[in-house]
């Protein structure tokens, strides 16, 4: 095309600013420039989202293309296609004229071809007495190959999305039925925990998903799904650990049951000391009645108290998953506003937030002590972010964080849930941090 050359529609068609930024683009081919024109009509298929044209469009720039004469589009030679509107609708599959027109209209207004109208509006080209084209009037590829490094990158970034959302979409259907199948599994061996909560709130994650979802859309219900399933996770996990703690217990009985095999007392070891201290008393020539009746009175401290002692210690006792800390900051907001100047920037700075907070609630300090004990320093400072989050509902937070801390140490209380809680109430996006 001539530089700086302008062509106007034939006819009524009017002209329009895209028409002319059309034009000007096309005059920005590089030297040399060749692209196969059925990549490059690939291409446009796998962009025709971003470039807002129809398959139906698309149809008939297919059937334009077959009448380029080359497989290569390039400058030299030449970048006019010129067939009648018959010839035309065969190749588009029989497309009728007036529906012709129109998806031709729309390629133009896309920028991907342009008109070049003769003088009567006919389409043809002239050509010398060797054969070759002097000037064609018709339509124009070269918005193609002027757009060829744009529809590429555009078509890259429609095949990524795509399978980005195939991935997504896969983990989250994983995620789906990992959540069902482990909370079945609970039920059925009668994990402790609020099952029906957690199934309750499983319906309504899977409720929230939309039937056509973008990546986007599908990675945000992916990441509730995910904290959900790792809160279940985490509540059958504290249940095997403590299934091995009084297995363990058991076999450590067992083993000081069987200890003294040639002893008539090995039901009852721990009361062959106490046999032992009898027959002391009995050589004793000081000892009365009296003691020999308090020895045959005092009880064996044997395997029950050592599981009593073991679940009293608090290190022995299942622990919470700690959970990010810009989720906490998501789902608790206001802590913030009592971190050390006023912001939170890691887990010392929450746990500082928190015994500030835990003063001004009225918490006592030794409700918290067993709170990180039982639940462990982050996870305490955790609740008491909630705890301040949710302080118009809750009358006494001490007694509230002496019953968590309880419902921790037998395993029916998470994090999870009330974080997610938080998280919707507030209208925030609870995402993981890596």
């Amino acid at each position: 095309m001539e530089s700086g050359y302008v062509t106007t529609p034939f006819g009524r068609r009017p002209m329009s600013l895209g028409m002319l930024a059309s034009q000007q683009l096309a005059e920005t081919i590089e030297p040399g420039m060749k692209r196969s024109k059925w990549k490059l009509f690939r291409a446009i298929c796998e962009a025709r989202p971003a470039l807002g044209v129809s398959d139906r469009a698309l149809t008939v720039l297919d059937a334009l293309l077959t009448f380029y004469p080359d497989d290569e589009i390039s400058e030299e030679k030449g970048l006019i296609v010129f067939p009648s509107n018959a010839q035309l609708s065969l190749r588009a599959r029989g497309m009728t004229p007036a529906t012709l027109r129109r998806h031709l209209a729309v390629l133009v207004e896309a920028g991907l071809i342009l008109r070049k109208d003769s003088p009567n509006g006919k389409r043809y080209a002239r050509r010398d007495r060797a054969g070759a084209i002097g000037e064609a009037f018709g339509f124009s590829v070269a918005p193609l190959l002027a757009r060829a490094v744009e529809i590429e990158t555009l078509a890259a970034q429609a095949v990524a999305d795509r399978e980005l959302l195939r991935v997504t979409r896969e983990r989250l259907t994983l995620c789906r039925r990992d959540i069902s199948k482990l909370i079945a599994a609970a039920l059925e061996e009668g994990v402790s925990g609020d099952w029906e909560g957690i199934s309750a709130m499983f319906r309504a994650l899977l409720a929230r998903i939309p039937r056509v979802a973008t990546a986007e859309d599908l990675a945000l219900h992916l990441d509730e799904m995910g904290l959900l399933r790792a809160e279940v996770v985490n509540m059958l996990e504290r249940r095997i650990k403590t299934k091995k703690i009084d297995a363990n217990e058991s076999q450590i009985e067992h083993h000081k049951q069987n200890s003294n095999p040639d002893s008539t007392y090995e039901l009852e070891p721990s009361f062959e000391t106490k046999q032992g201290e009898k027959a002391a008393a009995d050589n004793d020539p000081n000892a009365g009645p009296s003691d020999e009746r308090r020895l045959k009175q005092q009880k064996p401290s044997g395997g029950m108290s050592n599981r009593a002692e073991g679940a009293a210690d608090p290190g022995a006792g299942p622990g919470l998953k700690s959970f990010p800390l810009g989720l906490v900051l998501q789902a608790c907001p206001s802590i913030l506003d009592y971190g050390p100047g006023g912001s939170i920037g890691n887990w010392r700075d929450l746990m500082s937030a928190a015994v500030v907070v835990r003063s001004m609630l009225g918490v006592s300090p030794s409700a918290y002590e067993e709170a990180c004990s039982g639940m462990g320093p982050e996870n305490a400072a955790t609740v008491i972010a909630c705890i301040l989050e949710r302080g118009g509902h809750i009358n006494s937070p001490g007694g509230y964080l002496r019953d968590l801390t309880r419902r921790t140490e037998r395993g029916e209380f998470a994090i999870g849930p009330m974080l997610m809680a938080l998280v919707r109430a507030n209208g925030l996006t609870a995402r993981h941090a890596s």
